[in-house]
């Protein structure tokens, strides 16, 4: 999916920015990672790099951890690029609208449920407490989206999922709260996973398989999970317009590059490079002493 929406992205930017754009992708916690992402786009020559990492919401552990991994990489290079990071779009409003048409189109088709969940990947209470700002920006996302589709704060929730070890984490906690929907009444229930840009693993198996299971042995009937946006064309647009808006100052629009002056001034640089490599360099720089 990922390869997907960067192939997207890609065709996108080469359609309406004159400078060329390379787009790669980099997984945190897995492969291809951030070092080998940023050591291929040094390959093709570039100087200026954007990072987006596609979590909407910002959190220490997620973002962060992802400029840090950028930084660490850097800190080994002997010429390092012009950086500039996004840290979240969690309320950007074409992001608000993408994510709300997919739920109404599912509930075009399929009809409504009785509540709608909005559960995030979870992360430690004291992460919260200490200033991350996490929490506040998935209530946020869920929010604005349910006003996006006029929803009364009857029918919908927000939960946190995946927690592990014993500290308290972020509650209410995804399993107990759906536990809790079957077994006061609730029959019809959706899941949606606005913490995630693609359906991944943690989506699949623990959201879609795992808690319906729980969700149809305490009781309920009709539990759906609500794919992730992955790479619809309204969410590429969104992303598109993350970079535009972030990439204003390094880049040309179409109509205002001169290619021909280009290829004519990258030429004369290559040729005087290649002349000076060809003159012999003197130590005192050919005075006499």
């Amino acid at each position: 999916i990922s390869n997907r929406q960067a192939a997207a992205l890609q065709e996108v930017l080469k359609r309406e920015i004159g400078t060329p754009i390379h787009v790669a992708v980099a997984m945190r916690y897995g492969n291809p990672s951030v070092r080998s992402a940023l050591r291929q786009l040094a390959a093709q020559g570039c100087r200026r790099i954007l990072v987006l990492p596609l979590y909407p919401q910002y959190a220490a552990v997620t973002t962060g951890s992802t400029i840090d991994a950028v930084a660490a990489e850097l800190m080994t290079w002997r010429w390092v690029p012009e950086i500039r990071t996004i840290h979240h779009y969690h309320d950007d409003p074409a992001y608000i609208r993408a994510l709300a048409a997919s739920i109404r189109e599912v509930w075009e088709r399929e009809g409504q449920a009785e509540k709608l969940l909005f559960s995030f990947h979870g992360i430690p209470k004291r992460y919260f407490l200490a200033g991350d700002p996490y929490f506040c920006e998935c209530h946020k996302l869920a929010r604005l989206t349910a006003d996006e589709l006029a929803l009364p704060k009857e029918r919908w929730q927000v939960s946190f999922q995946s927690l592990f070890g014993k500290e308290e984490w972020l509650k209410p906690y995804t399993d107990k709260t759906i536990t809790a929907m079957a077994r006061s009444g609730i029959r019809k229930l959706d899941v949606v996973c606005p913490g995630f840009s693609a359906d991944c693993l943690e989506t699949i198996e623990e959201i879609d398989e795992q808690n319906r299971e729980i969700f149809l042995h305490a009781g309920g009937e009709r539990y759906r999970y609500i794919p992730a946006l992955n790479d619809r064309p309204d969410h590429i647009r969104v992303i598109a317009d993350l970079v535009h808006r972030n990439l204003q100052g390094w880049v040309k629009m179409p109509a205002e590059r001169d290619e021909e002056r280009e290829r004519r001034e990258a030429g004369e640089s290559r040729r005087r490079a290649e002349a000076m490599q060809a003159e012999p360099v003197l130590e005192d720089a050919g005075y006499e002493r």
